[in-house]
């Protein structure tokens, strides 16, 4: 039996602080609670038929069309005028490269591993997020959502990023901070690092690199 021989990792939440640290500053400037985002997204994926945070992060939608359509919606409903248009800006200046898993990431590439980002992402975000961390550096491929139209976690964008770095499902180790997509990639045989925080998924991923499977 062999080792684990590819690294597939999310990229926003374990390479970069914590989400909820971005969208906690940006609820503060614009007032907005999640659970009114949250709530228009649902109205508009019950009108429209389709979510469109989906449609966001496979590319099938702008990032204008879905801010016009999620402020319009959220104006609406509050009763004032919502403007959406600063919420890159604000979501990356509170977005902060996770330096311990981006050394971690970094001695698993120079341990011999093929490694890959897999992230649901957003077309007009990546001359946001990609000079955040050294990509090309450390990782063989991305296969970014926006760009290849699908998502995480359907089982088709898995499949894609096995084929892109040459490895079966049972060889390769997911590191991702949702644990839905954790479950999808166990289900294709990955084994599977579910990030909380540094303490704990930085054990949990040298264990399972070193562990014979």
């Amino acid at each position: 039996m062999k080792p684990i021989a590819g690294v597939i990792c999310d990229f926003g939440g374990v390479l970069t602080t914590p989400l909820v640290e971005a969208f906690a500053a940006i609820q503060e400037e614009s007032g907005i609670s999640p659970g009114s985002l949250a709530e228009a997204m649902g109205r508009l994926a019950a009108r429209d038929g389709n979510h469109p945070l989906f449609e966001l992060e496979t590319g099938r939608i702008s990032e204008h069309r879905f801010l016009e359509s999620l402020g319009a919606e959220l104006g609406r409903t509050l009763g004032r005028t919502v403007q959406l248009h600063g919420f890159s800006r604000s979501y990356f200046a509170n977005l902060h490269p996770n330096q311990a898993m981006i050394d971690c990431m970094r001695s698993l590439r120079e341990r011999g591993l093929r490694m890959a980002i897999l992230t649901n992402n957003v077309r007009e975000w990546e001359p946001l997020w990609r000079p955040m961390l050294p990509v090309d550096e450390i990782f063989h491929h991305v296969v970014d959502s926006a760009f290849v139209g699908m998502r995480k976690p359907d089982r088709v964008i898995y499949e894609l990023t096995l084929e892109r770095i040459g490895l079966a499902a049972r060889q390769c180790l997911f590191v991702d901070d949702v644990d839905v997509n954790c479950d999808a990639a166990r289900e294709l045989g990955m084994t599977t690092v579910w990030f909380r925080d540094n303490a704990q998924a930085i054990p949990e991923i040298e264990a399972a690199v070193d562990r014979v499977t």
